[in-house]
């Protein structure tokens, strides 16, 4: 291209950009290119002054952005944390209880701060509440955990506690024997946060599982 063609063929802003963000001292080592500029924002003063403030303001912006983000992922990291030392809680209480189903509706409420906890199962068993063949396979699918924000079939799940349940958790209880679940409900969507993570409410429906001797 000869040099008289490449002034008639101006270069688009997305080429422009992608060159200023690979040469990103280009507009420091020539402060007087910042005078040919539009500044963002018109203000008092010089240009080149106009484009600094612009530039302070967006990376105190970006700073700020990133403190908020770095602030959630510490927040949801101690909610996990909460959860792990909760759900630890809970199996030293299954491991102490004489009959565990009587330890997940009476005692695992207070222990998960949530406000009930049931375990169901596709069988007529004293104390666990009876599903239908096929509700476990239907409400899991092949998942362990599942979270869910208006649930579906509350009063099958949660009995009496079913006006309770805004929100709720199904535990999948593995091993041997007839389909079972562990139902945990709660009115506070952050008591059964999704982002607290699933690893310990798995672990938790494996400590159940123990403690009937699936």
């Amino acid at each position: 291209m000869t040099r008289a063609a490449a002034e008639h063929d101006p270069l688009d802003e997305a080429t422009v950009a992608a060159w200023l963000r690979a040469h990103p001292r280009f507009l420091a080592e020539r402060p007087e290119l910042y005078r040919w500029l539009a500044p963002p924002e018109r203000l008092h003063g010089d240009g080149l002054a106009d484009h600094m403030a612009a530039m302070l303001r967006a990376e105190r912006a970006h700073a700020a952005a990133m403190a908020e983000r770095a602030d959630g992922v510490l927040a949801a990291g101690r909610a996990a944390a909460g959860l792990a030392a909760r759900v630890q809680e809970a199996v030293l209480a299954l491991l102490r209880a004489g009959h565990p189903a009587e330890c997940v509706s009476a005692e695992l409420p207070h222990l998960l701060a949530v406000d009930a906890a049931a375990l169901c199962m596709e069988a007529l068993l004293p104390g666990i509440r009876p599903l239908p063949g096929g509700t476990v396979a239907r409400l899991m699918g092949g998942r362990v955990v599942c979270h869910r924000d208006a649930p579906e079939e509350a009063r099958l799940l949660h009995g009496e506690a079913a006006e309770l349940a805004r929100h709720d958790a199904l535990v999948r209880i593995p091993g041997e024997g007839p389909p079972a679940l562990l139902a945990l409900v709660a009115r506070d969507r952050y008591a059964l946060d999704p982002g607290q993570g699933a690893g310990a409410l798995a672990f938790l429906g494996r400590a159940v599982a123990a403690a009937l001797g699936r």
